[in-house]
């Protein structure tokens, strides 16, 4: 019971910026097509050595798109997936320079994307961090830092003082 509790307790505690592997993330995309950037994403994500199933991962994160756009609208998408290809909640994060087309809720091009795969038993954390990233993405000035932002630690800075 008290390892549970713990548990619970420090994963309420962690922050976007905990789970973000600041290596993989890239501030200037090839991709020019949906398709391309989440694999382009993924394969970035997958050098972090925590994806144990590669095939599985993206597939679920296919399958998951499938269900409905994670283009969110307002230039930003989320890719993502719960997964048992992962032991533990992986977040990456890329910048197109020039919007990718990706069937977007507000049919506009996406330049911000933030992917991330979750362990299936981990619903809980997963939905909380869906609704962070949600949350933050709603404010202007926050997005505009991060498209201005060069380098991958100022993504990972920036993240972490909107979570402050």
């Amino acid at each position: 019971m008290y390892k549970n509790l713990f548990w619970r307790e420090f994963m309420e505690n962690k922050k976007i910026a905990d789970y973000i592997q600041t290596d993989t993330i890239c501030l200037n995309l090839k991709s020019t097509s949906k398709n391309s950037v989440i694999k382009e994403l993924f394969e970035n994500l997958k050098e972090c050595g925590l994806v144990k199933n590669e095939e599985l991962a993206l597939n679920d994160i296919f399958l998951r798109e499938k269900m409905g756009t994670t283009g969110i609208g307002r230039k930003i998408a989320l890719p993502h997936a719960k997964t048992k290809a992962v032991d533990e909640l992986i977040i990456t994060f890329g910048i197109s320079k020039n919007g990718i087309e990706y069937e977007s809720l507000d049919e506009d091009k996406v330049n911000i994307f933030f992917m991330f795969l979750c362990p299936e038993n981990q619903t809980q954390e997963y939905l909380r961090i869906l609704a962070r990233i949600s949350r933050f993405i709603r404010e202007e000035r926050f997005v505009d830092s991060l498209l201005k932002a060069k380098t991958n630690e100022e993504i990972v800075k920036i993240i972490r003082e909107e979570e402050n």
